[in-house]
C-alpha cells in the first residue's frame, strides 16, 4: 500500500505537550463497530461503556530514562538508547554518529562511560558500558533523562518520570511510553473492578521504531523494528478462556494488541510468548486475538495510524481523526485516547 494514503494533517496546537490532571479526565473517542458511529466521552466513562466479563490487557513494561548526555574528547554526544542486544550492550541512536568510531570511548558521568562497539544498518551505533544489571540501572536513573517523544518540544522535567509512566509499570525496558495506560488511575481500575471488568497483564519492550513515521513509499519496503515481549502461560490461558466463552479482549494499547496478535495462533488459541516481535499491521490485516482496542491518537503515516486503520476501517479511521481534529481533541503521547471497535462490513 502506498505510504501516503495514511497521511493528513494536524495543527501543531492539538500536540499535548504534558498530560490531562487527573489522567482519566482526558477524552476518548468512542468509533462504533456497526456503521462507524463516533461519540464524544471521556476515559471516565470507560466502566459504562465496558461489559462485565471484558478482559482489559495492559503492558506493564516500565520506560528507563534511556537518554544520555556525554562526551568523547571535546566532543559533546547525545544517546538514545532503544534496543539491549545483552546485558551492558546496548543499540543508540547518537548524535553526532558520524563522528564516533569503533573504540572511542564517550564519558556520560563519573561512573557511567561506554566504548562505541560499531554501528547498526539502521544508523544506530552499539555501545558497551562499563557496567551492568542494577549498577547500570542505578546509573540510568542518576544520569539519564526520560525519552520524551520529539514532537514534544520541550526538555524532560521533573514531572515527566510520574507522567510518562504507568501506574501499573513494572518491568525496565521501554524507552516509549505505552501511552493509552496513561490514561488510567487507581480510582478507574477500582470502577472496572466494580464493573466485573477483568485485568490482565503481558510485557512488551517499546522501542523507537514503533512512533517513527515511515519513510517509504510503500509499505510493503517499510522493516520494523524488534521489539521483546512476554506473555505468561496463565495470561495466555486466561485470555483463551475468556474469548472461548464469548468475552471480549480488550488490548489497552497498540503494543498490547501487537504482542497479542503476534502470539495467537490460527485457530484464535492464544500462546505464551517470550521472544522478540516485528509484528507490521496494515489494512488487510485478519485479527484473530484483539476484540477492541483503546488508543491515543498517533502520527501521519505511522505504523500505529496504519493499525487502526487496519482495525477500525480506514476511512473510518480518516473521519475519526478529522473529527478529533475539528473538536479539538489533544493528539499523540500525553493526548487523549479513542476507543475503537472493529467494522463489522470488514
Amino acid at each position: 500500500m502506498r505510504v501516503d494514503q495514511f497521511d493528513f494533517s494536524l495543527p501543531t496546537n492539538l500536540i499535548a505537550d504534558r498530560p490531562t490532571v487527573p489522567r482519566d479526565s482526558a477524552r476518548l473517542l468512542y468509533v462504533h463497530g456497526e456503521g462507524g458511529a463516533l461519540q464524544d466521552r471521556s476515559v471516565q466513562d470507560l466502566p459504562s461503556l465496558l461489559q462485565p466479563g471484558d478482559v482489559l490487557v495492559f503492558n506493564n513494561t516500565r520506560v528507563i530514562p534511556a537518554r544520555l548526555f556525554g562526551s568523547r574528547g571535546s566532543v559533546e554526544v547525545e544517546c538514545m538508547l532503544h534496543r539491549e542486544e545483552s546485558p551492558g550492550t546496548w543499540q543508540a541512536l547518537a548524535r553526532p554518529s558520524k563522528r564516533l568510531k569503533i573504540g572511542d570511548h564517550i564519558r556520560f558521568s563519573e561512573g557511567l562511560n561506554a566504548e562505541v562497539l560499531g554501528h547498526v544498518r539502521d544508523g544506530s551505533v552499539r555501545l558497551m558500558f562499563n557496567c551492568t544489571g542494577s549498577d547500570f540501572s542505578d546509573a540510568l536513573k542518576r544520569y539519564g533523562h526520560i525519552p520524551l517523544p520529539p514532537y514534544i518540544n520541550r526538555s524532560d522535567e521533573a514531572a515527566d518520570r510520574e507522567n510518562y509512566q504507568t501506574i501499573y509499570a513494572e518491568r525496565d525496558g521501554a524507552v516509549a511510553a505505552p501511552t493509552a495506560g496513561l490514561h488510567f488511575t487507581a480510582s478507574l481500575l477500582s470502577a472496572l473492578e466494580e464493573r466485573g471488568v477483568e485485568s490482565a497483564f503481558i510485557t512488551l519492550h517499546i522501542g523507537l521504531g514503533t512512533f517513527q513515521p515511515v519513510r517509504t513509499e510503500n509499505t510493503e519496503d517499510h522493516n520494523m523494528h524488534f521489539e521483546w515481549g512476554e506473555i505468561s502461560q496463565e495470561v495466555a490461558n486466561t485470555l483463551t478462556i475468556a474469548r472461548g466463552e464469548g468475552r471480549r479482549c480488550i488490548a489497552v494499547g497498540t503494543t498490547s494488541l501487537r504482542l497479542l496478535e503476534s502470539a495467537v495462533d490460527d485457530s484464535g488459541v492464544i500462546k505464551p510468548f517470550s521472544a522478540e516481535t516485528n509484528l507490521f499491521i496494515v489494512p488487510g490485516y485478519s485479527f484473530k486475538a484483539v476484540d477492541v482496542l483503546m488508543t491515543n491518537f498517533h502520527l501521519p503515516r505511522s505504523t500505529l495510524f496504519m493499525l487502526v486503520s487496519a482495525f477500525s476501517g480506514q476511512s473510518r479511521m480518516q473521519a475519526a481523526y478529522a473529527h478529533a481534529i475539528e473538536h479539538k481533541y489533544r493528539f499523540y503521547s500525553y493526548g487523549d485516547a479513542c476507543l475503537l471497535e472493529p467494522d463489522s462490513s470488514l
